[in-house]
């Protein structure tokens, strides 16, 4: 069973602009924004989630990661809570949406246990984060889990005012609140051992944890605050989570290739009129699924056989199917349909998909039988912000 437990946090004094600190997780920062992130204030959780060299102190990347993180508790800018908690945290969006979980040290078990991967993962170089943790002895973000157990947001609903809280570039507004009431930790730390927990959003990070607790096992350490992770822990509800779709473009397509024609292999297709962003803003409102190419949006309608040949009822691995039938065609993920336009208008793809979103009964089914969706399958949005708190591994 799942194992969560509360620890005693790091966080931003009370006087610092936690508007100004926070900022999103390293996977989705690109490096304009990382700029705009590090100069906006010298704290900014962005210096130590990614860090730079400090050539005039000879210091690399993790070392001047490690050295900001204890400057700055040195001096009071972040402060460690006095006892172990949890910490409440939602996420309301200005549309109106909430996602409401609880932030905890998540234990680190072995493929085959109670900790499930939600997706297959495209490989990527894990020794960045490894080296960053090695040196910081600290969890800068949370991954996010998802709890298959009903009724578990129970425990950790807030009802006083927020402990911290702060509003990101697109409006989100984070709210933090420190749980350390007995009764809730242990109602909180017994709803999560209940059921499995599927890694919704931070599968990287959690391999890196399991093979840092490996790494300071060989070394003869024993139990510590390497067994565990900071988690973000939602229950997998419809009304908790906001899922997305992941939009493909298609590039490297052989000249005299018809992509309409090898979709239609797998997909009943229906023209849907030229290409112009409200047809396409439609058919997204709509929720259908959609193939833009030769200047022209073709509504996609998956057969009988598709679904039987990809052993999914998801669009990405029927997607997935259609361009395996295309030679040379490399897929690229979006997580917005703007870009995926802009991509498509610029002549850097050809043909371009949008995806209809996941469901969270599909994300519970597949769970349930312990499947793996397909690589870039959801987006769940918005994302909890580095900053709200830090885990040390030394609790």
């Amino acid at each position: 069973m799942p194992r969560f437990e509360p620890f005693a946090g790091l966080r931003y004094e009370a006087a610092v602009p936690l508007d100004k600190v926070i900022a999103p997780p390293y996977d989705v920062v690109s490096p304009s924004q990382r700029a705009v992130l590090a100069a906006r204030h010298p704290a900014n959780a962005i210096h130590v989630e990614l860090p730079e060299e400090d050539a005039a102190r000879g210091l690399d990347r993790y070392a001047a990661a490690a050295r900001l993180l204890a400057e700055w508790t040195d001096a009071g800018t972040v402060r460690r809570d006095a006892a172990p908690a949890f910490y409440a945290y939602r996420m309301r969006t200005p549309a109106g949406s909430v996602t409401t979980g609880v932030i905890g040290a998540l234990f680190c078990e072995e493929p085959g246990g109670d900790i499930l991967p939600h997706e297959q993962t495209i490989p990527k170089d894990k020794s960045d984060r490894l080296d960053l943790l090695r040196s910081c002895r600290a969890n800068l973000s949370p991954i996010w889990g998802l709890s298959l157990t009903a009724g578990l947001a129970k425990a950790y609903q807030p009802h006083d005012p927020p402990d911290a809280e702060a509003t990101d570039d697109d409006g989100v507004v984070h709210s933090l609140w420190v749980v350390d009431d007995l009764e809730a930790v242990a109602a909180i730390s017994s709803g999560v051992a209940e059921s499995p927990v599927v890694i919704a959003d931070g599968h990287h990070r959690y391999e890196t944890a399991l093979a840092y607790r490996a790494e300071c096992e060989a070394q003869g350490m024993g139990a510590g605050g390497h067994d565990a992770v900071m988690a973000f822990v939602v229950e997998l509800a419809e009304d908790e989570l906001s899922v997305g779709p992941i939009h493909r473009t298609l590039s490297g397509v052989p000249a005299g290739v018809d992509v309409v024609e090898a979709f239609g292999r797998w997909f009943d297709t229906v023209e849907a009129g030229p290409i112009d962003d409200g047809l396409v803003a439609a058919l997204e409102e709509s929720k259908a699924l959609a193939l833009l190419a030769q200047g022209k949006a073709w509504r996609l309608t998956p057969r009988a056989e598709a679904y039987d040949a990809a052993g999914s009822d998801l669009d990405s691995s029927i997607v997935a199917l259609a361009v395996e039938g295309i030679d040379g065609a490399t897929t690229t993920h979006h997580h917005d349909v703007p870009a995926t336009l802009a991509a498509l208008r610029s002549g850097e793809a050809q043909a371009a998909v949008i995806l209809r979103p996941v469901t969270v009964e599909q994300i519970g089914e597949w769970a349930h039988a312990r499947r793996r969706m397909p690589p870039k399958s959801t987006y769940f949005f918005p994302k909890p912000r580095t900053g709200m708190v830090f885990r040390p591994l030394d609790d």
